[in-house]
């Protein structure tokens, strides 16, 4: 079917129509639409002549609409239905996060933050409707940049002139060894006493992965022989069966009662953090509410971080 442009079919003119239809008189139709009846008349027949059908039967008495008119009447009169309930739903919205937002969070991050957050956000943004998609950071900055996601929560610092981050809050790392480990029997420890054979990596592509060689200073040998974990999960259980000691975000802490025998955490001379941001392309028009939802997040910082104060 050839394409057909609606350039020359507008709303208004439609409405001109209904009108008329509905008082049967091109004077009171006029009236009712706030144009004169010349103009309304005119309009009239251009929409006619572009549809090419005869809408009305018009007489000095009488104005009725041809058979093919009424029918096409019947469907300008969906059109307009639509049209206001198209209107009516913007205008119901009272703010830009009513309705579904889509967030991309970190693997690391989301199953220990996102959890402790959905009380209050649901309370603060009671129209908001999350889809949440967690994964690692190159595959959500992917989403994020092609109108895949909304926000996405990841550790920061992120350079691009695409995208817009606000530093949300910071989260501190701490030591997690097998029970009975040398180092665990430390109150703090050097970052520098954890680049040994015994450091257990995530796989790469995690952010936690690359944080941790450079905090620990490791070498890139490390990549060749370390044990490498898929998932903080699995890091967690890798530890507890005595394969080695590891970096763990203090998100990630809670609720470890079943490992609690089995792993020793302790902190860390050095103030290893991670610091967290939301991220979002910097053409989206609702910039200034996603500052809003960072302000909302930084008041709303979990237990053991600290919140970025940005006029610092």
């Amino acid at each position: 079917m050839a394409y057909t442009p609606l350039s020359g079919l507008s709303l208004r003119d439609i409405e001109y129509v209904v009108a008329v239809d509905d008082l049967r008189n091109f004077s009171r139709a006029a009236e009712r639409c706030g144009v004169s009846q010349a103009g309304l008349s005119e309009q009239v027949r251009k929409l006619e002549l572009l549809l090419g059908v005869t809408v009305f039967e018009r007489s000095r008495r009488h104005v009725s609409p041809t058979p093919e008119g009424a029918r096409l009447i019947a469907i300008g009169r969906e059109v307009l239905a639509s049209a206001r309930m198209l209107l009516d739903v913007a205008r119901s919205r009272t703010g830009p996060l009513d309705g579904p937002l889509r967030i991309g969070v970190i693997a690391t991050l989301g199953p220990y933050y996102v959890p402790g957050l959905l009380s209050s956000l649901r309370s603060q943004y009671p129209q908001l409707a999350l889809r949440l998609t967690e994964n690692m950071t190159g595959p959500l900055l992917l989403k994020l940049r092609q109108n895949e996601l909304d926000l996405a929560l990841l550790s920061l610092p992120l350079a691009s002139e695409t995208l817009v981050s606000e530093q949300v809050f910071v989260e501190p790392f701490l030591g997690v060894f097998p029970k009975g480990h040398a180092l665990a029997e430390h109150d703090s420890l050097p970052l520098d006493r954890l680049d040994g054979p015994e450091l257990i990596l995530l796989e790469d592509g995690h952010c936690l992965r690359e944080q941790a060689l450079s905090l620990c200073g490791a070498q890139s040998s490390h990549d060749g022989d370390s044990r490498l974990a898929t998932s903080l999960e699995m890091l967690w259980h890798m530890i507890a069966a005595g394969e080695g000691y590891s970096l763990i975000p203090r998100l990630a802490l809670a609720n470890r009662t079943q490992l609690a025998d089995l792993v020793g955490i302790r902190e860390l001379d050095h103030q290893a953090s991670r610091l967290i941001g939301l991220v979002w392309r910097r053409s989206d028009p609702r910039g200034p509410a996603f500052s809003d939802f960072a302000r909302f997040l930084r008041a709303n910082c979990p237990e053991g971080c600290t919140p970025v104060d940005p006029a610092a």
